[in-house]
């Protein structure tokens, strides 16, 4: 016998054989809205997630008979923990407030005809939730029966996200509220829990990659560094309910419709915005801009190979002289190395790049323990007040150091010292020979050689990118007014790119030729003393 007639067959039973309340036979006597025999309301009865249940448990008092009007049921007694969620959602605090529009438990699960989601004929099934909650909210029930995910659930993806995966069972509150998880803060871990699934993705083939660029870019930065409430999230580009396509001329991603959807926050730069991607990544993965992707490579290729030969240089160095044991300076002695006005001027360039590079990061990678102080402290506000208040002190340092360059006679004599020369193209090679023991002519450098100028130079030109790539950043609405979406898109590759090679380009020249090599360990002391520390040994 197959399973269907066995189920057939029980479902023919009477009302005891199929296991139902024996009092459930006598209720429906009188409680059939038919009319007629009991027996259609028990076949109905049977097939509830209830049919266990005698009716006095949701009704108690019903054994007297005539029993007249009962209380409305309680379902806390089974299900408290339901119903205590239940109570702190938007529905059950508009019920505690005495709204009697609110949405009860019957509203949305039945009275007499509560059946599990799996059911075809639930209430809350996937397929009929739609309706479910329409019955209140019809104007969204409409526009989500139109968008993608409507037409994809309505098609038969059972995987397609109904009311309950977005806005939760008996967790709904209003999208107003932090706790939400359609909130402005919320909604794109919400949206990102289908479309960052591997599984998802490739078994419908949804663009991948999507949460991943979003999370890169200037939006989704801002998002992970605590601007959730106030920057666009995916809500706030592709809709709420009404999530189209974008080759769906209704979709507000629509090429034709971009411009507009952006110009809802950026007054002025919508048609610019509209001529981008709509999940733009600014570190230059994903649909950037080209010119933003070429700098990236360009990037990517030029930071190894400028920090290689940074090291290869360095560790050379530091090997000829290790081996040796010569440590006999190559650069010419200069005493004070560093006047009492030039030393504040490196002082407060270390304070404002360290200020900056280290806001700078947290701003890009949040959630690490090294950040930990502007979480405690402020968090997003606190790391971009930081960030630009050092930016604006830097400045003011470089103003006050060109000032220094031109126009004082100490100034001008650094500056003499520190313009490139012929001699600047052949000393690496000179010094390169000699620490490879190529040579035995050891080479004599000027006080400042190569190794400052390169590094002084370097910190000039890389400023200057920062400080002009930062202002893109800074004032995005007046970029996006005034130039073309492709020249922030750059700005923010350049900006990150440059920090990157600023702070390794530090760590290995500046901090090997101030502090490990040979001659002046364990540090050059000219930036306190003014005069260097160098070991003075006979050949």
């Amino acid at each position: 016998m197959s399973l269907s007639l066995v189920f057939l067959t029980l479902l023919a039973l009477p009302a005891g054989a199929r296991g139902l309340p024996e009092e459930a036979e006598t209720c429906l006597g009188c409680h059939n809205p038919d009319g007629g025999a009991p027996t259609p309301r028990l076949e109905s009865y049977a097939a509830t997630a209830h049919r266990s249940l005698a009716c006095t448990a949701c009704h108690p008092g019903a054994d007297e008979a005539p029993h007249g009007k009962l209380p409305a049921p309680d379902c806390t007694r089974c299900h408290a923990e339901a119903t205590k969620s239940y109570r702190t959602t938007v529905h059950g605090e508009a019920a505690i407030h005495g709204s009697t529009r609110a949405a009860s438990c019957v509203d949305c699960h039945g009275a007499h005809d509560v059946r599990p989601g799996i059911d075809s004929r639930s209430r809350v099934g996937k397929p009929n939730l739609a309706a479910t909650c329409g019955s209140c909210h019809r104007a969204e029930a409409a526009a989500y029966r139109a968008s993608v995910h409507g037409a994809a659930l309505a098609a038969g993806t059972k995987e397609a996200p109904a009311c309950t995966d977005c806005h939760g069972e008996h967790t709904v509150r209003s999208p107003s509220s932090p706790e939400s998880s359609v909130s402005s803060g919320s909604v794109t871990r919400t949206c990102a829990s289908c479309h960052a699934s591997e599984r998802l993705v490739g078994s419908f083939k949804v663009p991948a990659g999507r949460v991943e660029s979003f999370m890169s870019s200037y939006h989704g930065l801002a998002a992970q560094n605590g601007s959730g409430l106030r920057v666009a999230s995916c809500a706030s580009c592709h809709g709420v309910h009404d999530i189209r396509p974008s080759s769906d001329p209704a979709s507000r991603i629509h090429p034709a419709n971009v411009a507009t959807a952006c110009g809802q926050c950026h007054a002025g730069a919508a048609l610019r915005l509209g001529t981008g991607k709509v999940h733009e990544s600014l570190s230059g993965s994903g649909e950037g801009s080209r010119a933003a992707g070429l700098l990236r490579i360009f990037y990517l290729i030029a930071i190894p190979l400028t920090i290689g030969g940074m090291l290869f240089h360095n560790l050379l160095d530091l090997a000829h002289k290790a081996l040796t044991g010569d440590r006999r300076p190559m650069r010419a002695e200069e005493d004070p190395m560093l006047s009492g006005g030039e030393r504040l001027q490196h002082a407060a360039l270390a304070v404002t790049f360290l200020l900056l590079a280290y806001s700078g990061f947290a701003l890009k990678y949040t959630g690490h323990w090294w950040g930990l102080p502007f979480e405690s402290l402020g968090g997003e506000a606190l790391r971009r007040l930081v960030h630009r208040a050092a930016a604006g002190a830097f400045c003011l340092v470089g103003v006050y150091h060109a000032a220094y360059l031109l126009l004082s006679a100490a100034g001008k004599a650094r500056l003499s010292a520190l313009l490139p020369s012929r001699r600047d193209l052949r000393d690496p090679f000179r010094v390169l020979a000699y620490n490879a023991g190529l040579t035995r002519r050891r080479p004599a450098l000027a006080r400042f050689s190569y190794i400052e100028k390169a590094e002084y130079w370097a910190l000039v030109w890389g400023s200057g990118v920062m400080l002009a790539t930062g202002a893109v950043l800074a004032f995005d609405s007046l970029t996006l007014r005034l130039l073309p979406l492709w020249v922030m898109e750059t700005a923010s590759v350049v900006h990150f790119m440059e920090a990157v090679l600023a702070c390794l380009a530090i760590l290995v020249w500046h901090g090997y030729w101030v502090a490990f090599d040979p001659e002046i360990y364990p540090m050059n002391w000219a930036w306190l003393t003014g005069r260097p520390r160098i070991h003075k040994e006979e050949k």
